[in-house]
């Protein structure tokens, strides 16, 4: 009887039908100084009528098809029910793995490039860990 309990109230339970999706990366910024950065945010959108959280983003990015950093963030974002909603990312690229004078050179001349956001994100709906995709690509150009 309490086994037949729990089925029934675990079948009950409001969860999530549809995926979470990144529909876009917003107010990318690469900071040229020693220690360049990338911030952006990250918009996503929850088609579900269930709330949840956030609790990990953990997504490398490449830049040019060359892996150029990693954003792996403990979050406690809370995740509104049918609504789009916005992550702050900033992450310490890799100069070395695109190579210093290329992306010198690309900056002076206000270089596109092609950057891809590829991993998960980790989410809680009512206590229920899901893992949601992301492979998202974008084109942005750098200057000073």
């Amino acid at each position: 009887m309490l086994l037949l309990t729990f089925v029934v109230l675990l079948a009950g339970c409001n969860r999530p039908h549809e995926e979470i999706v990144l529909r876009q990366i917003r107010d990318v910024v690469v900071d040229a100084n020693s220690e360049p950065m990338l911030r952006a945010n990250a918009i996503f959108f929850n088609p579900n009528k269930v709330r949840g959280k956030l609790k990990r983003i953990n997504v490398d990015i490449y830049i040019n098809g060359k892996k150029s950093a990693r954003v792996d963030q403990k979050l406690r974002t809370e995740i509104p029910a049918q609504k789009e909603f916005s992550v702050p990312l900033e992450v310490k690229l890799a100069i070395k793995e695109l190579g210093f004078m290329d992306t010198l050179l690309g900056m002076i001349g206000g270089k596109k490039l092609e950057v891809r956001y590829q991993g998960y994100l980790k989410l809680t709906y009512h206590g229920f860990p899901i893992r949601v995709p992301v492979d998202y690509t974008d084109n942005i150009r750098i200057s000073f």
